[in-house]
């Protein structure tokens, strides 16, 4: 059995949360313990090594598209398939009833992808969703690669929300190092990476539905 896998400590939380209201963001290392990011990241590396990972794209619905010169990793969407994806899913519940307790952000859900850079690829600078018309709040990445070198590349680098070409953190993709941000308002972005990098995607949500629907899909 794997143990529980967020640090619900004295001092965890309330950095995460005293880091998304003083700056909206907040990066931890070692966040996540090491046994649950290694199964994570086998799960991963198999699914890349056997093809079972799809293109990423932008935007959503009629208006998604490929574009490999803004964004080259390949995803598969978090289903509950096996334990450690349960796992982890039952900690960012955790996380979403603490941050809404704390916040009172009406959390109402979370989605997540497992994503796989090959040599090569990056993700340009962006936001995760758009101010006035967002029911992503709160952007997580938990980073799963064992032993990243020094020169391994792949960080993410975040940027000042009101000026945004001012860069302010730089997230080297070490195992059990977790990030969260707003989603609406930290730009941030994945330079090229030189190795392979595995990393898992995640968003809080609130719930924007109408007639019954829960509005965007994913």
């Amino acid at each position: 059995m794997i143990a529980t896998p967020l640090p619900w400590d004295t001092e965890a939380l309330p950095k995460l949360v005293d880091g998304l209201v003083e700056r909206g963001w907040f990066v931890g290392k070692s966040f996540i313990e090491t046994d649950l990011c290694r199964a994570l990241y086998d799960e991963l590396m198999t699914r890349a090594e056997h093809d079972a990972l799809a293109a990423a794209g932008i935007g959503r619905g009629e208006d998604h598209s490929l574009r490999r010169d803004i964004r080259g990793d390949a995803i598969h969407w978090l289903d509950r398939e096996s334990l450690p994806q349960r796992q982890y899913l039952a900690a960012m519940e955790v996380l979403q009833r603490e941050l809404n307790q704390a916040l009172y952000l009406g959390l109402f859900e979370f989605e997540a992808h497992f994503a796989h850079y090959p040599p090569g690829a990056f993700y340009k600078k962006h936001l995760d969703s758009f101010r006035g018309r967002a029911n992503r709040v709160v952007s997580t990445v938990l980073y799963l690669n064992p032993d990243w070198p020094l020169d391994g590349g792949g960080e993410m680098a975040l940027y000042d929300t009101d000026h945004p070409e001012r860069e302010v953190a730089r997230v080297r993709p070490e195992t059990g190092t977790f990030a969260c941000f707003l989603s609406d308002s930290v730009p941030h972005e994945v330079l090229p990476t030189r190795l392979p990098r595995a990393s898992i995607a995640g968003w809080f949500r609130r719930n924007t539905s109408l007639g019954g629907l829960i509005d965007p899909a994913r």
